[in-house]
């Protein structure tokens, strides 16, 4: 096998390793208790929706806070199942002026572990509206099942639900849409991470293999 042959495996076999280490360099991120809410919000893709809301209602700097929160997040799948029953848009539903006292909602003072709740318990939000816990089935929160629990972060607790929460008071509005930045949603840094464990990758096949061969002639 001729140096050359030699040099391109080594440096393939390097490639595929870091492929192999980077869902567990993804995995790290979402330990419990080690990250804040908005952390955890970020390093799960099926948050998404959630934190760009976050993002436009200016409220991941308050999730970042000392708290702590209990938060009763959303998946995707809870957003899209609004914005069909709205008729809206993604875009539709983060101009809403009122996006900001829909997410409130969500979020209650202190800690509130799933072995606090009893049935048929109340919670006040930050958003003053109140909150109405089902437990004589399977466990909901109003009118959405609370399908994980007690994710615990560094400033509180996070249990996902399979339904957004809308409080009473939110009134759907026409807007005026304009072309405007996405805002992030965490895939940008889990992109730059992987670069650099690429390059790193090259780095080592470079010093460990091509250099010697070179160095041989």
């Amino acid at each position: 096998m001729s140096k050359f042959v030699k040099g391109f495996l080594s440096f393939v076999i390097a490639f595929a390793l870091t492929f192999a280490l980077a869902p567990t360099a993804f995995a790290d991120n979402h330990v419990d208790g080690e990250q804040d809410i908005v952390e955890i919000a970020l390093g799960n893709d099926d948050f998404s929706i959630l934190v760009s809301a976050l993002q436009k209602a200016e409220l991941v700097e308050t999730l970042q806070g000392e708290g702590p929160f209990t938060v009763f997040a959303p998946t995707n799948a809870a957003f899209e199942d609004l914005l069909a029953a709205l008729d809206i848009t993604a875009e539709e539903l983060l101009a809403q002026p009122d996006l900001a006292n829909v997410l409130t909602y969500h979020v209650v003072p202190g800690k509130v572990l799933a072995g606090d709740l009893t049935d048929g318990m109340e919670a006040e939000t930050v958003n003053g509206e109140m909150l109405t816990f089902d437990l004589s089935g399977d466990p909901m929160v109003n009118d959405s099942m609370i399908v994980d629990t007690d994710i615990e972060a560094t400033n509180g607790v996070i249990h996902v639900i399979d339904t957004v929460l809308v409080p009473e008071n939110f009134e759907l509005q026409e807007v005026d849409m304009e072309e405007e930045d996405v805002p992030e949603t965490g895939i940008e840094s889990n992109s730059i991470l992987l670069f650099g464990m690429i390059a790193a990758a090259a780095a080592f096949a470079f010093v460990l293999v091509y250099k010697p061969l070179k160095e041989e002639k």
